[in-house]
């Protein structure tokens, strides 16, 4: 089992080879879920998320006739990259079996670092299929992204930094995948707390630690923004930890994380891929179970595709009513849309999109329907736009589908 001392002399091992994260709190955030709120900001690290220091910790242990062979890693970007980065530094030669659904982005940063990149399976269990094969035969170290003892000591010094900066949490939120972070972090938090709670979130869709932990039978998988935590089975070690220190496991669905991923980017200007904004969106979903305490939520990456988080961004304003589409049914003559923008600007929205439907429509023949994506203020700003444009006489729908 897990121990204190094993984290402590992890901490000693990584000491200026990975990041002391900030831990700061936001006031914002704080008012927005009921709580003190501070964010350990792990998408800071060199490779912009917290899998470098179980990296670090394993690969600085190894002998140096483990480290002539190689080592082999099987991960959805940020163990891949952790383990390529410090493999560099330390001139050992990494292979990184990746699954074929990993964003460009980490794929391309992995390979920068010097590793080989191999891509393989539509599943985690596939790719680590394959990279355990390869380490039999070539006779590789194989470095488990969680469930190694060494890896989840090394993920614990986070909490050993989070309780020195801001002594006085209460709990602690943490992304599972596997259970290696929260592994660690509940050993070190609970040593030295006894009484703070630590709380870990998975995603609906891949709920294997839940399923394994309470005893449900929740279906599972399909695509998600939170490939950091899509993982199919929790790992043996880290099992047993969690069911001894940790204290509940909640679980949130996509749009959850998406509003988590907008709200950091908006409020305090900082990029989180989906797992690492898992945290804040179960603080979200569940704000009646944090109400007036104070927490440390994990930030634990940053490495996010950038179409993705375009896509995120613009369902982010539909979802604030910042960007709306109506349907607007009008007499198909000229000056017509001219009269609909004017009425659009006076009511201080502005005109993103417009596309006329006159084939596919139900409307007189000389009618036509007007489509208008607008981007507007808000909730309140939508509804005055709708009847400002129905006082003027048209017949208008807010289209939220």
């Amino acid at each position: 089992m897990l121990e204190l001392a094993d984290i402590q002399q992890a901490a000693e091992r990584v000491r200026g080879q990975v990041l002391d994260t900030p831990c700061v709190e936001s006031r914002t955030l704080s008012q927005l879920t009921g709580t003190q709120l501070f964010l350990k900001m792990e998408n800071l690290q060199f490779t912009a998320s917290f899998k470098e220091r179980g990296a670090c910790n394993k690969l600085a242990q190894l002998t140096d006739q483990e480290k002539a062979r190689g080592v082999i890693a099987m991960s959805a970007g940020n163990h891949a990259q952790g383990v390529a980065y410090h493999a560099e530094r330390l001139g050992i030669p990494a292979t990184i079996v990746m699954p074929s659904f990993t964003p460009g982005v980490k794929v391309a940063r992995t390979r920068g670092f010097g590793a080989r990149v191999i891509l393989h399976g539509d599943s985690l269990e596939a790719a680590y299929q394959h990279a355990r094969t390869l380490a039999e035969a070539q006779n590789l170290v194989f470095v488990h992204p969680y469930d190694d003892l060494a890896i989840m000591a090394g993920q614990g010094t986070l909490a050993l930094e989070m309780l020195a900066a801001q002594p006085e949490l209460d709990t602690l939120v943490v992304p599972v995948g596997g259970g290696g972070l929260i592994s660690g972090i509940a050993t070190a938090a609970k040593a030295l707390r006894p009484g703070i709670r630590v709380i870990g979130v998975q995603t609906q869709r891949y709920p294997a630690m839940v399923n394994a932990v309470q005893g449900t039978r929740h279906a599972q998988g399909g695509n998600t923004i939170a490939e950091g935590i899509a993982v199919g089975a929790p790992g043996a070690h880290c099992l047993e930890v969690i069911r001894q220190r940790v204290d509940d496991l909640l679980l949130v669905d996509e749009g959850d994380i998406e509003q988590a991923i907008v709200l950091l980017l908006e409020i305090e200007k900082t990029l989180a891929e989906g797992a690492g904004a898992a945290a804040l969106a179960a603080l979200l979903r569940h704000g009646e179970r944090f109400a007036g305490r104070k927490v440390g939520m994990v930030l634990s990456g940053g490495n996010i595709d950038p179409q993705l988080l375009a896509q995120i961004i613009g369902r982010g304003l539909v979802r604030s009513g910042r960007l709306i589409r109506i349907v607007i049914s009008a007499r198909d003559v000229p000056g017509s849309l001219a009269r609909i923008t004017a009425l659009v600007a006076e009511a201080g929205a502005n005109v993103d999109e417009v596309h006329h439907q006159r084939a596919f429509t139900l409307l007189a023949a000389q009618n036509v329907e007007i489509e208008m994506v607008l981007q507007t203020r808000g909730h309140e700003h939508v509804q005055e736009l709708l009847q400002r444009l129905r006082g003027a006489g048209l017949e208008v729908r807010l289209a939220t589908a």
